[in-house]
Formats: structure tokens, sequence, C-alpha cells
């Protein structure tokens, strides 16, 4: 198979790793820049092209897909797709995960357990919002934050009131959750891989640091989760429709509560942690789901 991974930047350690991965497998491999495609839609059907040329002879793309570029990422995820091209991951899950709101909209629907949580377009109603989720001290997040950036710990009442009026004045949106003190500034990345858990590790904010991301200098151990605790991770996954994902949960008293669903977790923090090849469990994945005769029609909705 010619599997193409769709990241911007081939020296990452994902893209890498991916590529290692897929060579190993005995395949052929090609890191493609999204932001380089051009789409082309006509009645003879939807074409790539890289750099000038047509992309014709692609089995299987991987998207990593970056959060800054998510409209024109998922485009040309899309277009592979309408290509009859097996995605590791569908366009449109990509879509709904970067959506925090609707996320957590999905999950609560699917009546798995989260952080409680509240969002609101009135700012002056901020007393009740704070109310709805067990008062301060709370968790005040922007909708397009990532990577622990644009969330903020509101220690009391006032400095949560405070923080709303100041992101609503900026017209930028957030949600407000109940802040889970037995967390620890803890967290738990579970790494979903076709419904099977195959990887875990424990997070740590670093002292006086609430927010537990590497990218802010926590630090990662792995985990042994409990039945429960993978239980949730695969319903999580299922239900925002990712067979690759990266599943954030936090331990709190009441069981494992989800903090997010990632749909392109990085896999430096987790393979170190773990020693599990990750990498090699995504293209054994694309091995198991072969793909599609090239000029169908996706039935995935667009």
């Amino acid at each position: 198979m010619k599997i193409a991974v769709l990241s911007r930047n081939s020296q990452l350690y994902s893209t890498r790793r991916l590529v290692e991965a897929i060579k190993a497998k005995g395949h052929e491999a090609l890191v493609i820049d999204h932001l380089k495609c051009d789409l082309t839609i006509e009645e003879t059907g939807p074409k790539v092209y890289y750099m000038g040329e047509e992309l014709t002879d692609i089995d299987a793309v991987i998207p990593r897909i970056g959060a800054s570029v998510t409209f024109y990422g998922t485009a040309v995820v899309r277009q592979f797709e309408m290509m009859g091209v097996f995605s590791a991951t569908y366009s449109q899950s990509i879509v709904r995960s970067r959506d925090k709101l609707r996320s957590l909209q999905l999950l609560g629907g699917a009546g798995l357990p989260l952080p409680k949580t509240a969002f609101t377009n009135y700012s002056r109603e901020d007393k009740s919002l704070l109310e709805h989720v067990g008062g301060a001290p709370v968790i005040i997040k922007l909708l397009e934050g990532t990577q622990g950036l644009g969330v903020v710990l509101a220690e009391t009442r006032k400095a949560a009131q405070s923080v709303i009026e100041a992101f609503h004045g900026l017209k930028a949106r957030i949600i407000v959750q109940e802040f889970i003190k037995e967390a620890k500034a803890s967290d738990l990345r579970v790494f979903v891989v076709d419904g099977k858990v195959i990887g875990a590790m424990k997070r740590t904010g670093q002292e006086g640091e609430f927010r537990s991301n590497l990218h802010r200098g926590g630090k990662a151990e792995v985990v042994k989760l409990s039945r429960s605790e993978k239980s949730v991770a695969i319903k999580a996954a299922n239900a925002m429709g990712l067979s690759v994902a990266g599943v954030d949960l936090l331990q709190s008293s009441r069981g494992p509560l989800i903090l997010e669903v990632n749909s392109s977790p990085g896999l430096e923090g987790i393979e170190r942690a773990t020693g599990v090849d990750i990498a090699g469990n995504i293209i054994e994945y694309i091995e198991r789901n072969q793909p599609k005769k090239k000029g169908t029609i996706s039935k995935l909705k667009a």
C-alpha cells in the first residue's frame, strides 16, 4: 500500500514515527503538506493536486491536522474520502473533536461521565453560571484553546466573574467547568486505536501548575487503568466516531470523567512513557481495513 501522512512538518516526532512504522510494515510512505494541496470538484469526480501533480495512487491517509488549519485540513481529508481513499480518521470526526462544546454535547448525549460544564452567551448571568457547576473554584476554557492554552483556574467567585466578563468583553466563547480538586493537577491520556486501549499514561503538572499538559512542562509516567477507565475511554472514542483517539480522563471521587477527546494525539509522550509502538498499531489498523476501491464515493456525509 501507499500510505500518506498529512502533516505540515515531516520532522515532527509523530510524523517521523508514522513514516517509520509504514516502512517497517513493508508499505510505501509519503508525507503531504495538506496546506499545499489543491482540490478540484467537477462531474468527472473529485481530485487532489499536490505541488502541481495529481495524486491518483494513494491507498490510505493518516491525518495529522493542526487545530489552526482545521477548516482546510479537513477539506483535504474529505476530498480523499470522496475519492474512495481510506482515512485513519474521518474528516467529520476531526471537525467534531475540534469544537469543545459540540464534543461535550455528544459525549453527554451518549450518557458518558463529564465534569459539570456550563456555557452562556450572556456575561451578566455569570452568578447562576457558576452555581450550575458547583461554585468556585472553576475552570474557564476558551473553546478554541489547545495544549493548555486559554485555560484559567479561577479560585474565587469574584475572580471567576472577572475572567468571564473579560472573555465576553473580547467576544471570546468560553465554557465553565467544575474544578476536580482530587485530580491533583493530573490526568490520564488514554490512546485508543480501533476500539481498543493500546497505551495509557498519567500526566502531572509542574508544582504550582494546575494544567498537566506535557507542552506546559508536565511529566508523564505509565499507568495501569481500571476497568471503568478503559471502558469510558473506548466509549468516548466511539461516541466521537474516532478510530484513532487520545482520550483525556480525570480521576475523581465519582469515577473517571472525560476531559477531552483528541483526534490528532501526539505520539512522543505516550510512546516514551509506555514503550508501546503506537505508530505500528495505527498502521496495523489500516491494514485490517483494506482501502475501498478507488472511484467510489464515501458513505460518510460531507
